[in-house]
């Protein structure tokens, strides 16, 4: 362990990228002389573009690994990362960043979608360990703790943020598919021994192709394998195209193509088909001919047309516009400009696009840009009933209400790339008709000679079904379960399994879950399982009574509630605290969630306003704090700790987040604020004297140029910004964008 306690601070992309320009300069100042480093590594996606290829770059160009490097340091007792949002990219925000890092002089390939030869091949699988969920497998070496801070739940309840209105005879409605999908085809095997798999796939004349070599597996670790099938997802999408169409609601698609990367576009992609059946077939050789690729979206043929004489294009568009009118209206992502559900595989994130849904009282925005009545598709039946409860309970019960309602804290599993977000190395798309197969396979040389395989997992299947295995470890389940026994010690809250017997992952789950339980003392604690639906039910329940329910959950669902309940709860995730005490000591403290970033971006380049709430930030600079104080037995990160909880308190009391419009402070003010309050926090304590006389004159001068400071911040709003990149600002330009009080960066610059 290093003998000065050091938080890296990650710098990642869009509206928390910018934002960090801003308060990391406070962070670094406040913390200099208190014997605690303050760096950064950059895991933006631009960033970790670049560290695939350093042989293309000139020697000034050329990053380090940082994601890596950050991977390796979480294994290591005295890890303490602050990690913000960062994009899990789809196929067109990957190729927008390669075009705009090629602008800025940066000699990075193409991202060749349809590899021709091998060297295409290896620039491809380059680029693929950037896409989607790239970063939090590798971050994630510990289980999450997230539950909104006491603060945060007070403010809620005082100043309830705005919540539609449910009719009980409300239209809206979740449909899934409940048979053929990847929860009703799975299988699942717990590995009783260390064990080497391949995973193949067998056609119909017998011929094998390995789509996975090899995949070490250790003794107790959980491996399944399951699939979509092409054939019914097609069919459920036309069934809910002509009910949408009969009753008379929008038609929402809800995925995750950012973090499934592999399987969620190619599910968007058929979507797509389906609505434009008969659009596609009549241009069938016109798409062709533009390259068009329907997995990133309708959007993609959009763009595309542009390179069509303005004849062609005009004939497409006009039936274009005639499909339209002919299916269901479609919700909209961006009404005024034409943005539909369709459009852009990233555009409609579940997690974050259900809870919107149902806090808009089960509505989302039409062509017009009124809300209307919404039938939200989600085909796989996996986790689709925790938001059917939600939506048939609130049409019964009506809207929550923040002033009184409880709250829903997680405890999830993730830690080394636990359940479906690991998948995506162990996805594939079949190409025919035959069977995928898990197999074992030798170890090494020596096992070859007397080894006899072993089939762990097969399917039948056809061409376009979409296959994937996943894998759970034995020890993250430990810790999982460890975890939720101490929450609910702590907390005196009853904790719930979300975990369905008649789901085989689960049961293999479970199996384990009672084996650890009971080494644990539970006395007097209220522990249950109870399957997804039924728990969200029973949360509800709880919720609407201001009691509190911890939910004890996977990978996915510690994802989706950790949107779903927050939202509704406090009005947004970004203001919950999410710890992840790693496995081996360190500690992880995620900030926020990225899902409105790129809005608050397109608004900061157009009006110099920036809406980003670093609340998030805040509370898991404090939680970071706590930790090196402990780790390290540090007196002065305590003391960083405890005056950052009350400038924490302060903010909220006061209310100093980013307003929502022109006039108001953003981003940048809320952070001169939290300086402000932190400043007074550490000049009033007298538990660290030296840092105390520190502080004194610094708060004072704060207190006395905030008038000033803030007119500085306000006169810079209402006018364009350049930033010099979207995904790859100028660090020249962005930084001096996010500190145009020279004032506040003058008394900055004493300490």
């Amino acid at each position: 362990m290093s003998a000065q306690p050091t938080i890296i601070y990650t710098k990642t992309d869009e509206a928390p990228a910018l934002a960090t320009y801003s308060l990391l300069p406070i962070v670094q100042a406040y913390t200099r002389h208190a014997g605690i480093n303050v760096e950064t590594r950059d895991i933006s996606l631009a960033g970790r573009i670049l560290a695939q290829f350093p042989e293309r770059l000139a020697p000034g160009q050329r990053v380090g690994d940082h994601l890596a490097e950050l991977g390796a340091l979480t294994l290591k007792p005295e890890a303490n990362i602050i990690k913000l949002p960062n994009i899990s990219a789809s196929v067109p925000q990957l190729k927008e960043a390669i075009a705009e890092l090629q602008a800025h002089g940066y000699p990075v390939p193409d991202y060749p979608e349809s590899p021709q030869n091998d060297a295409d091949k290896e620039i491809k699988a380059r680029y693929d360990k950037v896409k989607g969920s790239a970063v939090n497998p590798v971050l994630r070496e510990g289980n999450s703790d997230r539950r909104a801070p006491k603060a945060v739940k007070a403010y809620a309840r005082s100043h309830p943020h705005s919540m539609g209105k449910w009719a009980p005879d409300s239209k809206t409605s979740v449909a899934t598919m409940g048979h053929d999908d990847f929860f009703s085809n799975e299988k699942s095997v717990t590995l009783a021994a260390a064990t080497t798999v391949r995973i193949e796939f067998v056609a119909a004349d017998g011929t094998v192709k390995p789509l996975l070599a090899k995949l070490n597996l250790k003794a107790g670790e959980i491996l399944d394998g399951t699939l979509m099938r092409k054939r019914a997802l097609m069919a459920f999408y036309e069934a809910q195209i002509a009910r949408a169409k009969k009753e008379g609601v929008l038609f929402s698609l809800h995925l995750k193509a950012t973090m499934m990367k592999v399987s969620d576009p190619i599910l968007f992609g058929h979507a797509v088909r389906v609505f434009f059946k008969d659009l596609l077939a009549q241009h069938a050789a016109t798409i062709a001919e533009l390259g068009v690729d329907l997995n990133n979206g309708f959007g993609d043929l959009v763009e595309k047309l542009t390179k069509l004489p303005a004849d062609r294009r005009a004939a497409i568009e006009a039936d274009i516009k005639a499909a339209f009118a002919a299916g269901p209206a479609v919700a909209m992502v961006n009404s005024d400009q034409g943005i539909t559900n369709l459009h852009v595989p990233s555009d409609i994130i579940v997690d974050a696009s259900m809870p919107a849904m149902i806090r808009a009282g089960g509505k989302m925005y039409d062509a017009k840009g009124k809300l209307q009545d919404t039938l939200a598709v989600i085909p796989d039946s996996s986790y689709a009933g925790i938001y059917e409860t939600t939506v048939e309970f609130c049409k019964q019960h009506g809207a929550l209400d923040p002033k009184t309602m409880g709250s829903v804290p997680n405890v999830g599993l993730m830690a080394q790339a636990a359940e479906e977000y690991g998948s995506h190395n162990k996805t594939f798309q079949v190409p025919g008709r035959g069977t995928v197969r898990v197999v074992t396979i030798p170890a090494n040389e020596a096992e070859t000679a007397n080894f006899k395989a072993e089939i762990l997992i097969a399917h039948d299947v056809e061409e376009g079904d979409v296959w994937r295995a996943c894998q759970t470890k034995d020890a993250p389940v430990q810790d999982w379960v460890k975890l939720a026994v101490n929450r609910a010690r702590l907390s005196h809250t009853p904790a719930v399994f979300w975990l369905d017997e008649k789901r085989a992952h689960d049961a293999q789950v479970l199996v384990k879950v009672r084996k650890y339980l009971a080494q644990h003392d539970t006395r007097g604690l209220d522990i249950r399982v109870l399957a997804p639906a039924a728990a969200c039910q029973f949360s509800l329940e709880r919720i609407v009574q201001g009691l509190d329910t911890i939910s004890v959950t996977g990978n996915v669902l510690r994802d989706y509630l950790t949107d779903l309940f927050p939202i509704l709860e406090v009005g947004t995730s970004a203001k919950m605290l999410s710890i992840v005490p790693l496995m081996n000591g360190g500690g992880l403290f995620e900030t926020g969630a990225g899902g409105s970033a790129p809005k608050h971006v397109e608004q900061f380049l157009a009006e110099n306003y920036l809406r980003w709430d670093s609340l998030g930030e805040f509370f898991a600079l404090a939680a970071s704090f706590e930790h090196l104080s402990l780790v390290f037995k540090h007196p002065r990160a305590k003391v960083l700790a405890d005056t950052l909880d009350a400038a924490n308190g302060r903010f909220l009391e006061h209310d100093r987040s980013p307003g929502r419009k022109l006039g108001t402070i953003d981003n940048r003010g809320s952070h001169f604020y939290l300086a402000l309050y932190w400043a007074q926090a550490l000049a009033t304590q007298h538990a660290d004297e030296e840092l105390h006389r520190m502080f004194v004159p610094i708060a004072a001068e704060l207190e006395a140029a905030e008038p000033t400071i803030y007119k500085e911040l306000l006169a810079v709003q209402g006018k364009p910004t350049d930033i010099g990149g979207y995904y790859q600002p100028d660090e020249a330009k962005a930084s001096a964008a996010m500190r145009p009080s020279a004032t506040f960066n003058q008394i900055l610059s004493q300490l």
